[in-house]
């Protein structure tokens, strides 16, 4: 039996509002890599759509962290990388 809060990260918006995600996958792109995040809350505007960030080395070893991305063709550059990985997983609209 799996855990429903086992890919479950809080991260810290810019408000300083703790946000829950769904970790969805890590996508190498470029030699760097980018994780694929769903919003945990149902009621969340834009719950079902994923959010892209760059994943990048903090000062301390054991942890990384999340930057978001100002680069839009980057950005849809991973996500295609994503819709072809998890094609059999979700339903794209385009």
């Amino acid at each position: 039996m799996t855990d429903d809060f086992e890919n479950i990260i809080a991260l810290t918006d810019e408000n300083g509002d703790e946000v829950n995600f769904e970790f969805l996958d890590l996508i190498e792109y470029n030699g760097e890599e980018f994780a694929v995040l769903l919003p945990a809350d149902d009621d969340a505007e834009d719950a079902d759509m994923v959010v892209i960030l760059k994943v990048v080395d903090s000062e301390n070893e054991d942890e990384s962290e999340f930057v978001g991305i100002e680069d839009d063709a980057l950005v849809q550059a991973v996500f295609e990388i994503f819709k072809e990985r998890a094609q059999e997983d979700f339903e794209f609209v385009d």
